[in-house]
């Protein structure tokens, strides 16, 4: 039996990341008796696994639900003079996602049971605000994207209080999305105003 263990165990190690099945043992499906030992979701050092897991999740719940808002905005207002605009981000956040969907096979995290819904939700919404024209789907964006700013902001302060290189990766990702949201705020409201003055 323990020559089963072994394996399993060794491969948690080398990858850095406890098996994440529970406390206790586990039978390994389809290998008969073999058994498995199973973490207490505890990180390596410091952060709890499921802190990790809450983050990685609600940030890719969050690129989920910004491509379903440019989807939405481009199905109205695609072919309009603000659709090359409203592509280019779109562009940017698919990226984001691909990101996050590489994370969280990484992490070994599941997605949240609520994608279904923020398919939906980010469509209808992105769609709703285009509806109301090029200002309306500008107002949705700098407001999402300013949440999303303060949310990976506290993010950061809690990678960066426990070990800023341990969690180096996931710091980028969030630091980066704060650059770019500041970015595309200050071009956003620079296209608007030179729009109008």
């Amino acid at each position: 039996m323990a020559a089963a263990v072994a394996p399993a165990l060794r491969c948690s190690l080398l990858q850095r990341r406890p098996l994440r099945c529970g406390p206790g043992v586990r039978a390994v499906p389809g290998a008969g008796a073999a058994l498995r030992p199973c973490s207490s979701r505890v990180a390596q050092d410091g952060i709890t696994q499921p802190v990790i897991d809450r983050i990685i999740r609600v940030d890719h719940a969050g690129e989920y639900g910004a491509n379903r808002i440019y989807a939405g905005q481009m199905a109205v207002l695609g072919r309009s003079s603000v659709g090359p605009v409203i592509q280019q981000m779109w562009n940017q956040e698919k990226k984001h996602l691909k990101k996050f969907n590489e994370l969280m096979v990484a992490y070994r995290v599941r997605p949240t049971v609520l994608l279904p819904f923020w398919n939906v939700a980010g469509f209808v919404l992105g769609a709703g605000s285009a509806l109301l024209g090029k200002k309306g789907a500008m107002a949705c964006t700098v407001a999402v994207e300013e949440s999303i700013s303060e949310h990976y902001n506290n993010q950061i302060r809690t990678l960066i209080e426990e070990d800023p290189e341990k969690y180096k990766e996931l710091l980028q990702t969030p630091a980066y999305s704060v650059l770019k949201t500041a970015i595309q705020l200050g071009c956003k409201a620079a296209i608007f105003l030179s729009e109008r003055i």
